[in-house]
């Protein structure tokens, strides 16, 4: 057999003569392994060759070539290279505009039926190649579903570092692009004008998105995306609990309160503080137009002429400076009365702040609320020093949630455990009346005399603590009638609970 002269022939460069003494070879005896062998590395050094001079005519000529070999499906080393060589040119073809995508799907077609090891540096590598031009490309999911995600290897599960820039991992990147596509539907026609949402399609890919999910939870994207497949199968119970864990990490991102808008359709009440949230964060006006645009048709719906027109103003000033057409629904507003007979505000900002606690509270609605006491308040720190009961108790910062916290304020918060030192996040704060105290036993309501010996700066209501200061700030003598709040307190000399005095009414 002449495997070592092809061999040498093909390494040498000659590959006409290689592929010539191949083919005698094949003919001889067509279903030799050997001679298939023998003349699938030649056809591979002309894809190498053909894939340098990014030939891809005469390199799909070459693939059909290697594919009527019908090797089989154990002869994976030759496909495991070839695939090196596809991919470089597929990445070379969406390289140019406009991609000619009929170039990819007659690869597709063909790389289909070889056989690959799996998974492999290599085929991770062409499925990173086809998905380079996924946005476009109509056969996506059905290239995604044959390449099989369960294919990926446990590096592509990790970021990339790439001229100093962190990459998000490769199957991060496929499960996003897989939802996306869903999303968007199946095209009807030519031009993707009309598409077809896979109902069945996405109820069988969510259980993956779920592992995905579960597995990987510093993934940032699943989440939304999950809420975004929900909100397609009108599975509105659900996709609020789904999108949560996402919102919380992006809560200053405008799309993050625009999607929660889309969750709330029908609670115009709570769509209404999602916008004001949204379009209160810091973001470029360009980013925003759509937003300010479904938030003018509520305020509209609201005769809420002043501040409609506003964002109607904004919005028309930025697709103006971007040369952007002015659409039909902002044509008809501008030539209504009520848009003409009204003025604008400089900015809707205070609108904003007025609902911006009620879109928060949103993110927090799994975190059950507590009642706890404040304690101390260090205003220099912006801390708060709270109680609840002996076995829970702590500090936490109000800034930017509470003003002007006094003690013994009685507060309805959502807390978060940070660490083991008894400092928490506060996530909502709301503060209530004592006539809210409920089984909130740490506190107590006094009305009786204050003792107070001669020559003591401090004194008892029964059996609760009068401090100094008290008695200092309210000019306070003995058997004065005190109406006031004790609350439960540790204290570190004694190394025992007791009461305080916390507040005078």
């Amino acid at each position: 057999m002449p495997s070592k002269e092809i061999k040498e022939l093909r390494q040498a460069g000659k590959l006409e003569e290689a592929l010539t003494m191949a083919k005698s070879e094949l003919e001889a005896q067509p279903d030799n392994i050997w001679g298939k062998r023998n003349i699938s590395w030649v056809y591979y050094e002309y894809l190498k060759k053909y894939a340098t001079e990014f030939n891809c005519d005469d390199f799909i000529g070459i693939l059909n070539k290697l594919k009527g070999l019908n090797l089989l499906e154990n002869e994976v080393m030759i496909f495991d290279n070839a695939a090196w060589q596809i991919a470089s040119i597929i990445f070379k073809i969406q390289k140019i505009e406009p991609v000619d995508y009929f170039k990819i799907n007659t690869m597709f077609d063909i790389v289909k039926e070889f056989h690959f090891t799996k998974p492999s540096d290599s085929y991770s590598l062409l499925y990173k190649s086809f998905h380079k031009g996924y946005q476009n490309w109509s056969r996506y999911l059905e290239f995604s579903d044959w390449w099989g995600f369960e294919n990926f290897r446990p590096e592509d599960y990790s970021t990339e570092q790439y001229n100093g820039r962190q990459i998000m991992a490769l199957a991060e990147q496929a499960y996003i692009a897989y939802s996306k596509c869903l999303i968007e539907g199946e095209p009807l026609d030519a031009y993707g004008k009309q598409k077809r949402i896979d109902i069945d399609k996405i109820n069988s890919y969510l259980p993956k998105l779920d592992k995905i999910i579960e597995e990987y939870p510093t993934y940032q994207y699943p989440p939304y995306f999950k809420a975004k497949l929900l909100l397609a199968l009108g599975e509105d119970d659900n996709v609020l609990k789904a999108f949560l864990p996402f919102a919380k990490q992006k809560r200053n991102d405008f799309w993050v309160w625009e999607l929660m808008a889309e969750i709330f359709e029908t609670d115009t009440e709570m769509q209404f503080a999602c916008y004001c949230k949204a379009l209160s964060l810091k973001t470029r006006e360009d980013f925003i137009v759509k937003t300010r645009q479904n938030f003018a048709e509520l305020l509209v719906s609201k005769e809420l002429y002043e501040e409609a027109k506003t964002e109607i103003s904004k919005i028309i000033k930025t697709r103006k400076k971007h040369g952007w057409k002015i659409n039909n629904q902002l044509s008809q507003w501008i030539t209504t009365d009520w848009y003409t007979n009204n003025d604008t505000f400089k900015d809707n900002n205070i609108l904003y702040n007025k609902h911006l606690k009620k879109a928060e509270e949103i993110l927090f609605q799994d975190v059950p609320t507590e009642k706890v006491v404040v304690e101390f308040v260090n205003r220099d720190k912006k801390i708060i020093n709270f109680i609840k009961s002996k076995t829970y108790h702590g500090f936490f910062n109000y800034e930017d949630l509470l003003k002007k916290p006094v003690i013994g304020d009685i507060l309805v918060v959502r807390l978060q455990p940070i660490g083991k030192e008894g400092f928490y996040k506060a996530l909502s704060i709301e503060k209530c009346t004592e006539k809210d105290l409920g089984d909130l036993d740490i506190v107590k309501p006094i009305n009786n005399v204050l003792r107070r010996n001669e020559g003591q700066r401090f004194g008892f209501i029964d059996d609760v603590f009068v401090s100094p200061d008290l008695i200092n700030n309210h000019k306070l003598n003995n058997n004065d009638l005190i109406d006031g709040l004790a609350l439960l307190s540790f204290n570190k000399k004694k190394d025992a609970w007791g009461w305080k005095l916390i507040k005078i009414n």
